[in-house]
């Protein structure tokens, strides 16, 4: 008798009148915001504008969204075309099917062009909203959990998932994989937060220890998965696709750390010309000032910063007075001779 497991969701969708919610979509949809809330104030610590990552996530969202959907698609063809399938089940993205390695790579492409229209580097931009998309990834796998997918071989260990009798799957307990790489993506975000800190990390390698933070652990997780997936060389696509871009994500980390050491100064250029305008606007009011200042009576403190701080030693008389002080020339004072050297 099994005393403790994870129950399943009995249903995937919710029902407000007509109109339904699908616990896949939400958690997709808090996701993204939860990055771009996180990913904003990443952004303004580094230098940038609020609503920046915003307006670029306009662009890398959609970009995402349909690069994640092409590579499950592409990869798990037999699912949607052929003998008893319907190709139209390939646009129902609210039924599941997301593969992360198409959406951060299409996505990068729309953040990209986001990042160009603002004269932001990309690089700079990856770092920001790093553990960001990480967060976004641990809250956007419970989706999985609505739609009973994504699970493990079958267990008994008292955290077990329990997956109903459905389409294409068997009523039993399994390992809870969705789980595994929910807590795997919030260790990772974690983890570039802390290093970001410590090493300073910039020119994209916040965003590159990410990539290979997660696919480490996406390795072992794939290989626990027992959906239909093809397989090259007895291990399933996504463990091959995880290990190579590992490999690219370090290699990155290395050459670029050698290449460009150290993080950039300025991330946005709008940003740094806002502050120099505020600068320059400040200065400006205290010059009106002071010009409203010099033609008053003169014995204001501008007007003493404003008057020559050797005209009194010159003259050889006392601070303010046009009289000599002939105890002073008599002696010849060093302090006399050391202004005029310095005029």
């Amino acid at each position: 008798m099994d005393l403790a497991y994870i129950p399943s969701p009995s249903t995937g969708v919710v029902h407000l009148g007509p109109l339904p919610l699908r616990g896949y979509a939400f958690c997709i949809i808090i996701g993204v915001f939860v990055a771009v809330w996180y990913g904003n104030k990443r952004w303004i610590a580094r230098g940038g504008k609020a609503g920046t990552v915003a307006d670029i996530a306009v662009w890398a969202v959609p970009f995402g969204l349909v690069g994640g959907r092409l590579y499950h698609v592409i990869t798990d063809y037999q699912l949607y075309f052929g003998e008893g399938r319907n190709w139209v089940d390939a646009l129902k993205i609210w039924e599941g099917g997301l593969g992360i390695w198409g959406a951060i790579a299409l996505g990068a492409v729309g953040a990209w062009i986001g990042c160009r229209r603002r004269g932001i580097p990309l690089p700079a931009y990856a770092d920001a909203i790093a553990p960001a998309i990480a967060f976004a990834q641990a809250i956007g796998r419970w989706g999985n959990w609505f739609n009973q997918e994504l699970y493990g071989r079958p267990t008994d260990l008292p955290w077990a998932l329990e997956i109903s009798e459905g389409v294409n799957r068997e009523a039993g307990l399994y390992h809870p994989t969705f789980l595994y790489e929910s807590l795997w993506c919030v260790g990772t975000a974690l983890l570039v937060i802390w290093a970001d800190r410590r090493f300073r990390l910039g020119h994209g390698r916040a965003f590159a220890l990410y990539v290979a933070a997660y696919c480490a652990g996406r390795a072992w997780i794939e290989y626990m998965r027992v959906d239909e997936a093809h397989h090259v060389l007895g291990l399933r696509l996504n463990v091959w696709t995880a290990m190579l871009v590992f490999v690219l994500a370090v290699v990155y980390i290395v050459v670029s750390a050698r290449l460009r050491p150290g993080r950039e100064e300025t991330v946005e250029p709008a940003a740094v010309r806002q502050g120099a305008d505020g600068e320059k606007d400040e200065d400006g009011q205290k010059d009106e000032d002071g010009e409203k200042g010099g033609g008053g009576t003169g014995d204001t403190p501008d007007d003493a910063a404003g008057a020559d701080p050797d005209s009194s030693s010159d003259s050889g008389g006392t601070p303010g007075s046009g009289t000599p002080s002939p105890g002073r020339e008599a002696e010849g004072d060093p302090a006399d001779s050391g202004s005029a050297n310095r005029n």
